[in-house]
């Protein structure tokens, strides 16, 4: 008898999006991940829930309407994680004609299955509050609905959710041979020590390491060919002081967003390039900031430039290659790869996917699995993360009994543990009745329950972990708060 149903090589959005979905079935799963959750790519997201505009440009219909679907569905899962946000799009006729961003926007809104997000609406920049920190030249526009999330900690709150359904999820652990046969044997690594495992059914959902999976761990020639795209962001002190985002198009046909980020800042990007290496090992390069700065600097008045960025990063976006000439066009949508043989344990590969459609992914692979499992019904949409077991447009009625209930925090600390805990909150902050209950503070409001309640609960082990992953307060931290804190966390290993 195996150990396991199911293991999942990966801890990104979709590893921990199928353990969540396969826990939820009554499957014993196991969750295996080299680094902490959401690491690579789910952590270097433009983290919106979209729809992809631009991709109807591609003839992507099926891909944006699936996404546009799941936008609603993931705002009543995590409404503590996941925002409406209304997105300015300045008219440029020099680089696409008004007529057709306008039928792209209306075929937006007709596919968009919306019941909470505001229509597509014209906006005059001259008048409007949206037009302020445009260049003059800039006199029409339109507005249109999305969402934000927090990427990270939404891969963190389904991994969460699949561990307490019954999951194993082993953060730092390398899965270093797999033995294929009746069962799958799995040797895993970490901290030195090595284990064997075993498991009926095994998924690649290793993203931008899913073909070095395929070639070290599996042994194997991949199946189908993988794409590495390469997406730098950069975050600026805030641009603007309204909480709608924008897009621009740039000259290359390509477009990019600032979005308000953290309360204090902007966040500017993508950019799109052709990747190879080590996706552990991208870094931004002052090229790829210097593009991003140059359209923001060709919309806004504000002129920002490489010195500008109080953060940058990149990340590596793995994609099914479906033979497209430049980056930028290449599908984002996900494909499923299932390596089935008489009398061997069979293997999922996952290719693609984008931060939106995780949750679908996550069914459509279960449902590729079901013929191996006893059947279980999907029941993923409408079951919130941990968290978020209140109405979409409960965020303020929250904050308001939190603020009541611990009226020692301040406004802006409530507003960060509302929306990165949701009703969990409780668990933090339980009976304390003034701040110093909540033990050692080290900068940005964080304090040594927090951090408790996130090394306990949401697999964190080292500072970068909470300040990164958990939370951005790495923004706001010093070298010394960051030292300090990890310290405190490895004495509480200990």
């Amino acid at each position: 008898m195996a150990d396991f149903d199911l293991a999942i090589i990966g801890g990104g959005i979709n590893g921990a999006g199928i353990a969540r979905d396969a826990a939820g079935r009554g499957l014993k799963v196991l969750l295996v991940e080299q680094n902490d959750l959401a690491s690579g790519t789910s952590s270097a997201s433009s983290k919106l829930i979209h729809g992809g505009l631009r991709y109807l440009e591609h003839g992507a219909l099926r891909l944006v309407r699936a996404a546009l679907k799941e936008r609603e569905v993931l705002l009543r899962m995590a409404p503590h994680l996941i925002r409406p946000l209304r997105f300015v799009l300045p008219l440029d006729a020099a680089l696409r004609s008004p007529l057709l961003v306008r039928l792209g926007l209306f075929v937006y809104d007709v596919i968009g299955a919306r019941e909470i997000l505001p229509p597509t609406r014209a906006l005059d920049l001259i008048s409007d509050e949206a037009g302020q920190p445009l260049q003059r030249r800039f006199h029409h526009g339109y507005e249109y609905s999305d969402c934000f999330a927090d990427d990270a900690r939404l891969v963190v709150l389904n991994a969460l959710d699949a561990a307490e359904r019954g999951a194993s999820i082993r953060t730092r652990t390398r899965c270093v041979r797999a033995e294929r046969g009746e069962l799958w044997r799995l040797v895993l690594k970490a901290r030195g020590q090595r284990e064997e495992v075993s498991a009926r059914v095994l998924v690649n959902a290793a993203g931008a390491w899913a073909d070095m999976v395929a070639t070290t761990v599996l042994r194997q020639t991949p199946a189908r060919r993988l794409r590495l795209d390469k997406g730098t962001h950069i975050v600026v002190r805030r641009l603007y002081e309204h909480e709608r985002a924008y897009i621009l198009q740039a000259a290359d046909g390509r477009v990019v967003f600032t979005i308000p980020f953290q309360g204090d800042f902007t966040l500017i990007g993508t950019t799109d390039a052709g990747f190879s290496g080590d996706p552990g090992g991208v870094l931004p390069t002052a090229e790829e900031i210097d593009y991003l700065c140059g359209v923001v600097n060709r919309y806004f008045r504000a002129s920002i430039g490489g010195a500008d960025a109080v953060w940058a990063f990149a990340g590596v976006r793995a994609l099914y290659d479906d033979g497209a000439g430049k980056p930028q066009d290449v599908g984002r949508d996900y494909v499923l790869g299932l390596d089935k043989r008489y009398g061997e344990a069979p293997l999922l590969t996952v290719y693609g996917g984008k931060l939106t459609t995780y949750r679908r992914l996550a069914e459509d692979a279960l449902g590729r699995l079901a013929r191996f499992f006893s059947p279980a019904r999907p029941w993923t949409a409408a079951s919130p993360l941990p968290g978020g077991d209140f109405g979409y447009d409960g965020m303020p009625a929250l904050v308001e009994r939190t603020q009541r209930r611990w009226p020692f925090l301040t406004a802006g600390h409530v507003r960060r543990l509302a929306g990165a805990y949701g009703t969990r909150v409780e668990s933090i902050l339980q009976s304390a009745a003034r701040l110093d209950d909540l033990g050692q503070r080290f900068g940005a409001d964080l304090t040594a329950a927090e951090v408790r309640y996130l090394m306990t609960k949401e697999f964190a082990q080292t500072a970068d972990d909470v300040l990164w992953r958990r939370s951005k307060l790495g923004l706001r931290v010093s070298d010394a708060q960051r030292a300090a804190l990890d310290l405190f966390m490895a004495q509480a290993s200990g």
